[in-house]
This record gives structure tokens, C-alpha cells and sequence, in this order.
């Protein structure tokens, strides 16, 4: 493998969408759905990210004729989807948005708004529940936010072109 690797962080690269509706079929946004009144922008506002994957169950498939266990691909379960966010304590932009039992979608741009890089991810879901987290101690205010993956993700997806 003599390729370069470009390496990157995420943090200040990879975007973090709520989209209410997406038109198009198969659950790809177009550019003015990703940057009109239809999405907002929660990167900023992110502090933990956790889950936002699939795993596969894998089936096994034993025989008689060997004492190997071997095993198919089975099912595809979502894994348990997480956004931790800082809490404002000016307004409840983020709250409103995200209460409970609220659908949409969450867009993940994982390289940054990079137009045709197949690297958007978009999850169907819907809001499973919100709750601050408390402290006593020196730590700024958040609260997570769980997500019910409601449909089949689209993965590896082009970013949208810019308009």
C-alpha cells in the first residue's frame, strides 16, 4: 500500500444535521434541504456522540459434516444512538427541537461539507427521550438526547452538491 493517507480529526470537520423532512427518495437530502429552515445545525452545540452504526447478527449454521460452527449474516440492528449536548441556559433552541417523539432525520457528514465525497450518512429516527444531566461539581450543563433508529440508514451516501 504505497497510497498517502490524508488523516483528520473530527472534531471542527464532521457535521452533525436534524433535517424535519427529506423529499427525495431514499433519504437524500438535496443542498437546499441541508441549508434551508428544514435543517439546523447542531455541531456546534454537540459535546458526546455515541452509537450511530449498524451491526450485524450473524446466523450460525452448524452441519454434521464438521464440527466447525460456521455462520451466515443475519439481521442489521442500529446500534443505541446518543447526542449529548451543552445546555443553554438563554434558550431552549435545541430542546424544542428535540422533544420526545419527534421524527426526522439525522444527516452525519462525516468529512465535512465535502460536495460529491460519499461520505454522508442520514438516520431516519425518532426521538426516544431527552434528559438533562445533573452535577454538583465544575461541569458545563448538558443533556443527552436518545434517538429510535425508525428506518433502513442510508450510508456512504455523495454529499450534495453546493448550489
Amino acid at each position: 500500500m504505497g497510497t498517502t493517507q490524508q488523516r483528520f480529526m473530527r472534531r471542527g470537520v464532521t457535521k452533525f444535521y436534524f433535517l424535519k423532512t427529506i423529499a427525495g427518495a431514499g433519504n437524500l437530502p438535496v443542498r437546499t434541504e441541508l441549508t434551508g429552515t428544514n435543517a439546523t445545525d447542531l455541531s456546534g452545540a454537540i459535546s458526546d456522540i455515541a452509537g450511530w452504526s449498524l451491526a450485524n447478527s450473524p446466523i450460525d449454521t452448524p452441519d454434521l459434516g464438521s464440527t466447525l460452527t460456521t455462520n451466515i449474516p443475519g439481521e442489521d440492528k442500529a446500534d443505541s444512538s446518543t447526542l449529548t449536548f451543552y445546555e443553554d441556559q438563554a434558550a431552549e433552541t435545541i430542546e424544542t427541537l428535540l422533544s420526545k417523539g419527534v421524527e426526522g432525520f439525522i444527516v452525519i457528514l462525516r468529512k465535512g461539507d465535502v460536495p460529491a465525497s460519499k461520505s454522508m450518512d442520514v438516520f431516519p429516527v425518532r426521538v426516544a427521550s431527552r434528559a438533562p444531566a445533573y452535577s454538583a461539581g465544575s461541569d458545563p450543563a448538558k443533556f443527552t438526547v436518545s434517538f429510535a433508529i425508525s428506518g433502513t440508514p442510508t450510508l456512504d451516501a455523495a454529499v450534495p452538491a453546493a448550489s
